[in-house]
């Protein structure tokens, strides 16, 4: 005896609402056993693998590779005939046609709106199947015909405009003059000249697209989120960006006899680490850079705990996942969160919990090369810091041009909560310390 069994989407965290299917791990007919994992999704905060909740044989996949789906809608069904737990039974229907009303409809007449359902897992959603979003493709603008207008024997035009017209290539004769008495101005003609490059270029255009020129990229999962999140945090936040060079010789020479100590071995060491340590002691020392707004409340949230972010260039897109109770990690621990959480995040297995519940971010733009930038706020936290490359650069030294390892360091900060002064404490303290790493000790 045939049993169907549906696996509905679920909320595999933070209250999501959809996720797109990434990469089937098995097709009709495949015998599968709970917990081997079936299909990988993304969602806007991760790729997470499902596994199945059910032992038997796969009958038919409801979504496509590459579709969006609700949260609570069936995207497997499996015949679960002879398993220990068939107390669910569903008939895996074919799928349905728009060619003719269902019953109880007539044309004409508006179909009720669905109702959100209750689901196991998470937030309820609309009852609907899962629809593929529709491909944007490129329209070329209709064409209209310019109103036919009879030319004059001979336009009316001063000199200086009929010398513009000739250098422009344009015709008076085909201008409808807008001065005196219909004369053609020196406004109708530049005019006539604006008009006949936005044609050229939009005709450019048009046949670059149409000869494989162009590529669009859909923008899904992590991609749209972090474009979404990034929008928000722009126009949301009022940025400020601060910029220090810094003399990191000292840093860069503790950062060698660091690596020889026993307790790091096997750990990447690099100078983010110092960076990272210098962050956390400016956050102790000046607490409110370390909290977010609530705009609804009217408060400023200072977090006396801190989870830090670490921005990471996924395959998929920008991320921010986040070591939390950094501050009460030692050194070492600090660098093993650091590389194990950048290689979680450049593998795509950063979970929806790394990423959640950040309150200030580090991002290392000095990996690729960059000395400096302006950094945009993770939304939800009130400070980002940006270091810079090392590299070898002229300082003065006692009075002396001698060739010192400096970098530049960036921190933006949003301006409701911080001030100038604020912003300038705490950047000028991280400094300091990585031109003194002593500092780090003494104050801490």
């Amino acid at each position: 005896m045939t049993e169907f069994k549906e696996f509905k989407l679920p909320d595999v965290g933070e209250g999501l609402t959809e996720a797109d299917i990434v990469a089937w791990h098995v097709k009709p007919g495949d015998r599968v056993e709970v917990n081997q994992v079936i299909v990988e999704i993304e969602t806007a905060k991760a790729v997470v693998e499902l596994p199945s909740p059910w032992d038997g044989t796969v009958a038919r996949l409801l979504a496509e590779e590459g579709q969006t789906v609700d949260v609570g809608v069936p995207i497997i069904a499996i015949d679960v005939a002879g398993s220990p737990d068939s107390s669910e039974r569903s008939s895996v229907p074919a799928p349905a046609t728009e060619s003719a009303p269902a019953a109880g409809e007539t044309a004409g007449q508006p179909k009720p709106q669905p109702k959100r359902q209750a689901v196991l897992v998470g937030y309820g959603v609309k009852a609907s199947s899962t629809t593929r979003r529709p491909r944007k493709t490129a329209t070329a603008p209709a064409a209209t015909a310019p109103a036919a207008t009879a030319p004059a024997a001979m336009a009316l035009a001063k000199p200086p405009v009929r010398r513009l017209a000739k250098n422009l290539g344009i015709s008076l004769a085909e201008l409808a003059g807008t001065g005196p008495g219909g004369s053609v101005t020196r406004d109708d003609v530049q005019r006539a000249a604006g008009d006949t490059r936005v044609r050229s270029v939009s005709a450019v255009v048009e046949d670059r697209a149409r000869t494989g020129l162009q590529e669009r990229i859909p923008v899904r999962g992590l991609r749209r989120h972090m474009a979404a999140a990034m929008v928000s945090s722009a126009f949301s936040a009022p940025h400020v960006t601060e910029f220090l060079q810094v003399d990191v010789t000292e840093t860069m020479a503790a950062l060698r006899r660091v690596r020889d100590l026993p307790e790091y071995a096997g750990v990447r060491v690099s100078p983010l680490l110092f960076a990272a340590r210098a962050l956390l002691a400016a956050v102790a020392r000046h607490p409110l850079i370390n909290s977010s707004w609530d705009g609804d409340a009217e408060e400023i949230v200072v977090k006396h705990y801190v989870n830090l972010g670490i921005a990471v260039a996924a395959e998929r897109g920008l991320i921010v996942p986040n070591i939390k109770d950094a501050d009460a990690l030692t050194l070492p621990g600090l660098a093993r969160s650091l590389q194990a959480l950048t290689e979680t995040g450049r593998a795509g297995k950063a979970t929806p919990a790394d990423l959640a519940g950040g309150t200030i971010t580090i991002t290392n733009v000095g990996v690729f090369g960059v000395d400096a930038g302006t950094p945009i706020l993770t939304p939800g936290e009130t400070a980002i810091l940006a270091f810079g490359q090392v590299k070898d650069t002229p300082w003065v030294v006692d009075g002396q041009l001698a060739v010192r390892q400096a970098c530049t360091l960036s921190l933006s900060f949003d301006h409701r909560i911080v001030d100038g002064a604020l912003g300038s404490a705490v950047l000028r303290d991280v400094g300091s310390m990585l031109e003194d790493p002593i500092r780090i000790l003494a104050w801490t």
